[in-house]
């Protein structure tokens, strides 16, 4: 059975997704990126939150916190590549120096396979969960 703090993360990440659909459509691409990391992030702090019954550490880390969720071992090659793609998008997008490059990366059919891929990704989480 999923916990309460579990489905907190969860209800946050169906929040973030919504978002991230609606900024898509409006052409926001570098702030949909940075959603569909939030959407990661959270899903992952969902995880955590049910293995150890605990508040999830204040990170951003996509690999520390499924390590930390134990979970990282059973993440497949495309979860793995996915961190990658959303990593940069919550970092170094929020940073002068690197934005542009980041930005310029972010094509209109890229952001729908992230936003495709961070879905199945959360898709993923909640069966994880049972739920």
């Amino acid at each position: 059975m999923i916990t309460d703090k579990a489905e907190y993360w969860l209800n946050l990440c169906d929040d973030d997704l919504q978002t991230a659909k609606v900024l898509l459509e409006s052409n926001r691409l570098l702030h949909m990126g940075y959603f569909c990391h939030q959407i990661a992030e959270k899903a992952l702090k969902a995880v955590v939150a049910y293995a150890t019954s605990e508040i999830p550490p204040k990170t951003h880390d996509l690999q520390k916190l499924a390590v930390q969720g134990g979970i990282f071992e059973s993440l497949g090659g495309k979860h793995l590549a996915l961190f990658d793609k959303l990593t940069p998008l919550q970092i170094e997008a929020r940073y002068p120096e690197h934005k542009g490059r980041v930005a310029e990366m972010l094509t209109i059919q890229y952001c729908k396979e992230i936003l495709t891929e961070t879905e199945a990704f959360l898709c993923w989480i909640r069966q994880q969960l049972g739920k």
